[in-house]
């Protein structure tokens, strides 16, 4: 399985935002991803479509873009308007999910859903069929640079099997929170096919690209292990 990295801005230093995320996509990022926050479903407010279009100019990757907002469907043709290759919302923000993911399909865009930490993934069996990304989240959204949630392995794998077992096998499955190179390994063996990392990539102590590669060196090894 091919893993993608999908380098997260929240954690970018905004005054460099185009030459850092020019840096993380010449180091082999497959994908940007850009979090967005409300204040109000998560405690913190980070950027809109204006950040998500600057983002948009600057890569020819894909554009992640994670909505942890309340009411989603107010602001969904904004973000695919500002570039948006992915839109991810939260289940626990849409109490009308299937008709969400089926607007953002009608916008040309990918759709994908979110759990957070607490909510079962299983709650997702329904909306499966329906999109292209399944996204669980290994800390409590809202804050960058927090410590994976260990018991984010076990989801993982339950969530790999729901996609498998669906006959979903091109869905992604991406996690997003505390990834490192330590549990980037883990994540990747339980099933996740995407990672989100933040501070791993951005706040590393050599450089963006020397993140990116940390990363990826993990991940090679692990494939180096099981070759063996």
């Amino acid at each position: 399985m091919s893993v993608k990295l999908a380098p997260s801005i929240l954690s970018a230093d905004f005054e460099r935002l185009a030459e850092q995320v020019g840096e993380a996509e010449r180091a082999g990022a497959d994908w940007i991803h850009v979090d967005v926050m409300d204040g109000h479903f998560v405690p913190s407010i980070t950027i809109g479509p204006l950040v998500t279009e600057a983002v948009r100019r600057a890569t020819s990757l894909p554009v992640d873009v994670h909505l942890m907002i309340e009411e989603p469907d107010r602001h969904l043709e904004a973000f695919a308007t500002a570039g948006a290759s992915v839109l991810t919302v939260h289940q626990e923000a849409c109490p009308h999910l299937h008709r969400t993911v089926d607007r953002i399909r009608e916008l040309g865009v990918r759709p994908g859903v979110s759990v957070n930490p607490s909510t079962p993934i299983e709650s997702l069996t329904e909306i499966l069929p329906f999109v292209d990304l399944l996204l669980v989240m290994s800390v409590n959204p809202g804050f960058g640079g927090q410590a994976y949630i260990e018991s984010s392995t076990d989801k993982l794998r339950r969530a790999r099997r729901l996609i498998d077992g669906g006959g979903r096998s091109g869905v992604e499955l991406q996690v997003d929170g505390g990834i490192d190179a330590r549990t980037a390994r883990g994540a990747v063996k339980a099933g996740a096919s995407c990672l989100v990392a933040g501070s791993a990539v951005f706040r590393h102590v050599d450089g963006v690209a020397a993140g990116v590669r940390a990363l990826r060196e993990a991940l090679s090894g692990d494939a180096a292990e099981a070759a063996g």
